[in-house]
């Protein structure tokens, strides 16, 4: 028999054994602690890798956190929305830029305004030279890509499913090539020598790695809290009623237009704080840098980590990003050494892509939900198989009248 508290939890089942609900609540309860622990270990790893290539395994990590960010943004636009983005490189090009043109100054004054002209002239406004420092076009590279993103998703609000797929990666491609034919823009040389960001008499240096570890940590936290918070709410809500279905969506009300762009926008904000970091992490910013690759890569760690799991694309990024550094190269070397490949100029990382490929036809056969799908996305492919006893839970499962802070709703989320 279930009692129920004056709280509105039920406590008690027959034979002492858990109710589905309190099933959900301790699931949920192990979860929170997991992440408390895996943030602990995120923040102490600096000081406890007493390996030789301590140094190195920091670098790695924080030139990996730039694909975590880029996988927490476009999670939003295919995880939850539901909207195939291939193009996505686009705004991690133009954060960068914003940065590196900001920063390295390419706008000279002259007679009537200001006229672009080849890079190397700082900037100039009322003949007072202006130099953007990284902090503030974190913010800008936010603000310009969101932009892009509406003026990217506003045009294809119609188009759904391949037509989209082929209109962002149409967006992926145009930009960089912007950039490169633009000698105003940064043309085929790019830019080289942007400040590195510094906090009063600190500076950050390329010999020390662990500022920007901790710099890409708190904007992959930050990134992590405002996805939560959205998802949760009513726009969230709304995101995952046009993925599962866009006509029954509009039928009940939702906004498509304003949902649609808000994905868009917000997707492409991430995505454009990324290319700021990166550019102010390695100083230079060149056009080959961004090619379309890249966005298949953001899109495998979501798939692999699981479409709509914000701790799952965050590993599927740090998986991807690991073994494209650094077990590619090891394989490689060691099918060499040991004379499994005979033709010395062959290369595994020549066959990249096509390892990506297979990576992801294998992931759709045998775990399309990915490494550590959702809740609700693990019940969506396995319908069938999912039980109340595995503790999975989400708003679908919440006992009414469980109110969680920061969630007015009274709705637990996976």
């Amino acid at each position: 028999m279930t009692t129920v508290s004056p709280s509105g939890i039920a406590t008690a089942s027959q034979g002492g054994k858990p109710t589905p609900s309190q099933e959900g609540i301790l699931s949920w309860m192990r979860r929170r602690w997991l992440a408390i622990v895996a943030f602990a270990v995120v923040l102490a790893f600096p000081f406890f890798d007493f390996t030789a290539d301590a140094i190195v395994h920091v670098r790695v990590l924080s030139d990996a956190g730039v694909f975590v960010l880029m996988a927490l943004g476009l999670n939003i636009v295919v995880g939850y929305a539901g909207l195939l983005d291939l193009g996505y490189v686009a705004f991690f090009t133009l954060g960068a830029y914003a940065y590196a043109i900001a920063n390295f100054g390419n706008i000279h004054r002259v007679a009537g305004g200001l006229a672009y002209v080849t890079p190397g002239n700082p900037l100039h406004i009322g003949g007072t030279e202006i130099h953007i420092a990284v902090w503030p076009m974190f913010i800008g590279g936010l603000a310009i890509a969101a932009l892009f993103g509406i003026l990217l998703g506003a045009p294809t609000l119609r188009l759904r499913g391949d037509y989209l797929a082929i209109v962002t990666l149409g967006f992926g491609e145009i930009v960089p090539v912007v950039f490169h034919n633009n000698d105003a823009l940064g043309g085929a040389f790019g830019y080289t020598g942007l400040d590195l960001p510094s906090i009063g008499d600190f500076h950050f240096t390329f010999l020390d790695p662990v500022p920007f570890y901790y710099l890409i940590v708190a904007l992959c936290f930050i990134a992590v809290l405002i996805v939560l918070s959205i998802r949760n709410s009513r726009f969230g809500r709304a995101w995952i009623a046009i993925r599962e279905d866009e006509t029954a969506a509009a039928a009940s009300g939702v906004n498509l237009v304003r949902t649609k762009l808000l994905a868009f926008s917000m997707g492409a904000a991430l995505g454009g704080v990324a290319g700021v970091f990166f550019a102010s992490h390695l100083s230079t910013v060149t056009y080959d840098q961004f090619d379309f690759s890249i966005s298949i890569q953001v899109l495998l760690m979501v798939v692999l980590g699981g479409m709509g799991s914000i701790p799952g694309v965050m590993v599927g990024a740090v998986v991807v990003y690991w073994v494209d550094f650094y077990l590619l190269g090891s394989v490689n070397s060691f099918f060499h050494d040991h004379g499994i490949i005979k033709d010395p100029s062959f290369d595994l990382d020549n066959i990249r892509n096509l390892l990506y490929g297979l990576v992801l036809i294998i992931m759709m056969i045998l775990r399309p939900e990915g490494l550590i799908p959702s809740a609700r996305r693990k019940r969506e492919i396995h319908e069938q198989e999912i039980r109340p006893e595995d503790g999975a839970v989400d708003a679908l499962d919440a006992p009414p009248g469980l109110g969680i802070v920061g969630n007015p709703d009274g709705e637990l989320h996976a």
